[in-house]
């Protein structure tokens, strides 16, 4: 019996992913657990498990091939005992653009409740027959946005292949939905009578560039949000810093970032009302504060999680921001290390930027960004002092957090921060 194998769903926001690498080849025999492929989402690189016994029969996708859409069949497998595929005979086969087969992802079985939403089926004629067309030329087709229904196929019986994609006229593009967020903006192309094609360099968008534009996008088109920006004097932070650091080794170093990760954590659990998330059944008050920082990789960010923030040490904190940060960086984050944050932290005072406001990582009604610490000009009882001063805007999602709790968790944030050592109470 043919078993069809699909693109997993490797996390709840996952709706395409690369087929990266093979680790099986038509023929081979697998078992569960058996390592067949390796999957990259927008934010990971992750190996993927056969889940049955059998015979890799079929395989539908090339390795390399991105924009995969989940639950998509990319391969087949004969149940265990069936034979292996007959092998074509030597003589020379038509010459097609159909990829070469490849062996076959996992996750037979039906798509957990928050998986991302199966594929769409394949697009059919206004006369209800479906268009024939060959998988590589779909792919092609939805990358280049060209409507299947324009396109006269050349392959065998009027299939649609590779080359007709490539052949196809400007004005074959596929029409733009209707609804939602992308109906609302301009496809973002450049016009070749203004610049030319050959005076830049058009690097190709990967999955985290790809997937972080669109959901960026919605969340700064689809959630009312607003800023309150306060300057903090760190001073006594920079002190306890410093006298930390003296009593720790190199390996237990401790960062300004981490403190604020400390700071924000127990504000949270003062302002429950200000770890919240919006959602259509109503307000979710979360129970522990998650806090979701910004790590730069290469191609985009990624926001790995520290969790219970609230109960951790400053020493847990920075052992572990420096693993999440290293393994960021590598691709090697599991989906529940950068999901199910409660709160965000994005800092560019590293690179000399004073002020800025970042934009809302939904479900997370909070997102604060740290600029630089730096010294200015302060008057006390009439006096001007010089003090290090740190600039630091909250956005917040105004469906969850209006103007006054932002104020008061901002209040109980400076506290922790001008004041360290109240974080010991």
């Amino acid at each position: 019996m043919s078993i069809p194998i699909t693109m997993p769903a490797l996390s709840p926001t996952m709706e395409e992913g690369k087929l990266a690498k093979w680790h099986v080849k038509p023929g081979d025999t697998v078992q569960p657990g058996d390592v067949i492929a390796e999957i990259e989402t927008d934010k990971a690189t992750m190996e993927v498990e056969a889940v049955d016994d059998g015979v890799v029969s079929r395989l539908l996708v090339e390795e390399g091939a991105e924009g995969v859409k989940v639950n998509a069949v990319i391969a087949e497998l004969e149940g265990e005992g069936a034979p292996p595929p007959a092998k074509a005979p030597a003589k020379a086969a038509a010459k097609t653009d159909k990829p070469p087969e490849l062996p076959p992802p996992v996750a037979k079985q039906a798509a957990p409740a928050n998986a991302a939403p199966a594929a769409r089926p394949a697009p059919t004629a206004s006369g209800g027959d479906r268009i024939k067309a060959s998988p590589l030329a779909r792919r092609l087709a939805s990358q280049k946005g060209v409507d299947l229904k324009v396109i006269k196929g050349t392959g065998p019986h009027g299939r649609i292949v590779k080359a007709d994609i490539e052949a196809a006229p400007k004005d074959a593009a596929a029409p733009q939905g209707a609804g939602g967020v992308a109906s609302l903006i301009e496809p973002a192309t450049l016009d070749d009578r203004v610049y030319a094609p050959d005076s830049y360099d058009l690097i190709p968008l990967d999955a985290v560039r790809r997937v972080s534009a669109k959901r960026l996008t919605q969340s700064f088109m689809q959630v009312p949000h607003f800023p309150l920006t306060i300057d903090l004097e760190i001073d006594h932070l920079l002190a306890a810093r410093k006298a930390i650091n003296e009593k720790t080794g190199d390996d237990g170093k401790i960062s300004i970032n981490d403190m604020l990760i400390k700071a924000a954590a127990l504000a949270l659990i003062k302002h429950p009302d200000a770890n919240a998330s919006y959602t259509d059944n109503g307000i979710a008050q979360h129970k522990s504060a998650h806090v979701s920082v910004a790590v730069a990789i290469e191609g985009g960010l990624i926001t790995p999680v520290v969790r219970d923030a609230q109960n951790k040490g400053l020493a847990q904190i920075a052992t572990e921001m420096k693993d999440l940060a290293r393994r960021a960086r590598e691709r090697k984050l599991k989906p529940q290390e950068y999901m199910g944050g409660t709160f965000s932290i994005s800092n560019l005072g590293m690179f000399g930027i004073k002020a800025f406001a970042s934009i809302l990582n939904p479900p997370e009604g909070m997102i604060l960004s740290v600029g630089a610490g730096e010294q200015r000009a302060v008057v006390r009882k009439g006096k001007v002092e010089a003090a290090t001063t740190m600039t630091v805007t909250l956005t917040c999602d105004h469906r969850v957090v209006d103007g006054a709790t932002g104020a008061r968790w901002l209040q109980t944030f400076r506290q922790f921060v001008e004041t360290p050592e109240s974080m010991l109470l």
